[in-house]
């Protein structure tokens, strides 16, 4: 996924400004796709640039007002292209993996204090998920764009029901390691 596809899709949810897409994404794409507020100005410059996006007209005078945003017809048409691509799944990165394939070698200093807090991590992620979950999405809404929606936000609340199990199954692991002076 890119960050252009990522602003077109919610300029087309919603025409907006580039404070309220920041605001947007801290509330909802961000939970998957991740960017500064930085990035997301820049990348409306680009799109604008290129055609994709323009400024809507302003009733106010430019100096000082935020631009609000609108996908043109080429930008709708480059997501729709990039939407219907295939893209092959990425291989997965993840810190604390290679952290504990390293302790393996150079031994556990805490790396179990660690693993606790990313459980807490997780378990308040997992939480946060299953509440948007009850909120936004009761039975009966069924839509396709709320079906779409709702899909997005199981995959959250499966890898983070995933990630605290294999938390757990880590430290359970941890308690049955000999400590430092038993090795």
């Amino acid at each position: 996924m890119s960050l252009p596809h990522a602003i077109l899709t919610a300029l087309l949810e919603k025409p907006s400004s580039g404070l309220e897409l920041t605001r947007r994404f801290d509330r909802s794409i961000g939970y998957f796709w991740s960017a500064t507020h930085q990035q997301i100005y820049r990348e409306l410059g680009k799109l604008e640039a290129d055609g994709l996006i323009r400024a809507l007209p302003s009733e106010q005078p430019a100096r000082g007002q935020k631009k609000a945003y609108e996908v043109l017809p080429a930008g709708r048409a480059e997501l729709a292209r990039w939407t219907a691509a295939a893209q092959d799944p990425r291989p997965m990165r993840d810190a604390m993996l290679l952290r504990l394939r390293a302790a393996a070698v150079v031994g556990t200093e805490g790396i179990e204090a660690d693993l606790r807090r990313h459980l807490e991590l997780h378990e308040r992620q997992l939480a946060e998920y299953e509440e948007i979950e009850r909120r936004d999405f009761p039975p009966g809404r069924d839509s396709t764009e709320d079906r779409l929606r709702h899909l997005v936000l199981r995959a959250g609340i499966d890898l983070e029901t995933f990630w605290t199990g294999w938390l757990r199954h880590a430290l359970a692991e941890f308690a049955e390691l000999p400590r430092p002076e038993q090795r």
